[in-house]
């Protein structure tokens, strides 16, 4: 896998919106914590556009995410918000030219399709919280934060909190995944890495048990998880079932018993309050028995 260059103190990073419209102050207050880190916000005021459930129409957001790409003063592309409309553009970006001028591309939730898509191509990137996200995050996600963007070296372990065995073993293998349901979406496409070989992090938000249980499948039936060695689960934000006398994670610890794979759930990843910073494409190691997941790669260079 391609590592992109790792950021420097003052280096300028494009913003970018591929997907849904965002809260203008909670933007503003991202921007400020960007700058508190060290680096300068680069973005074109077309991204406060609006149309529908987007940031824009498709070829105005696509404009944006390939000047963004090309612009020789920029180090990372850093999303603005999540929502939708990412996979929108897969098949008219110019991936390859993100991968042989590499920048590091930071966000989640909807950002899983464009993790996924450079990831297939061997390229890393850095699934973590986006700019309207930064503001609400903890201080030492934002201390994680700025040292995967600054330094080669790989991140420390991240700790299940509270840890919840799903199968025991370790497992050792590149990261993917991020979001299940944009994850999911890509089965059958040329935008999903291959996970032979691979530990898959999951999480999502307001999917309900049987949703869950559905998309698992349709991943399995499409052979995704053929050579699949373990799975890491992040949060699981409003995804129960009302008034089940079962939760989304008990669905979850059952489907990967099917699996077979070590698997250990309850990492602070995702769409909760605390969303810290992983590389994907990056060599891992996943102990579910002691809940952890230690990180033998950083995302940058």
């Amino acid at each position: 896998m391609i590592a992109p260059p790792r950021l420097r103190p003052g280096d300028a990073v494009s913003i970018v919106a591929p997907s849904g419209p965002f809260d203008r102050a909670t933007f503003e207050r991202g921007l400020a914590v960007v700058s508190s880190m060290g680096f300068t916000p680069r973005f074109d005021d077309r991204i406060f556009s609006r149309w529908r459930y987007l940031a824009g129409p498709d070829e105005a957001r696509r404009a944006l995410w390939e000047e963004a790409v090309a612009d020789p003063e920029t180090t990372a592309l850093w999303c603005a918000r999540g929502g939708y409309g990412a996979t929108r553009l897969l098949g008219s970006l110019s991936l390859r030219t993100l991968v042989s001028r590499p920048k590091l591309l930071v966000g989640f939730s909807d950002v899983t399709a464009l993790h996924a898509a450079v990831n297939a191509r061997g390229l890393r990137s850095l699934h973590g919280p986006v700019v309207t996200q930064l503001s609400g995050q903890p201080p030492e996600v934002l201390d994680r934060l700025r040292r995967a963007l600054l330094s080669a070296q790989p991140p420390a372990p991240l700790a299940a909190l509270p840890a919840r065995r799903l199968v025991p073993g370790t497992a050792t293998g590149l990261l993917f995944g991020g979001n299940l349901a944009v994850f999911s979406r890509l089965a059958g496409t040329p935008y999903l890495p291959s996970l032979s070989g691979a530990v898959l992090l999951l999480e999502d938000v307001g999917e309900r048990p049987y949703r869950i249980d559905r998309m698992w499948t349709h991943l399995r039936a499409a052979g995704a998880f053929d050579g699949l060695r373990g799975v890491a689960v992040g949060d699981l934000v409003r995804c129960e079932e009302p008034e089940g006398d079962y939760s989304a994670l008990d669905v979850v610890e059952d489907l990967c018993r099917e699996l077979g794979v070590p698997a250990a759930a309850g990492f602070p990843v995702g769409h909760g309050n605390v969303n810290h910073p992983v590389p994907l494409g990056a060599r891992v190691r996943l102990d579910a028995e002691a809940g952890t997941l230690d990180f033998l790669e950083g995302a940058v260079a």
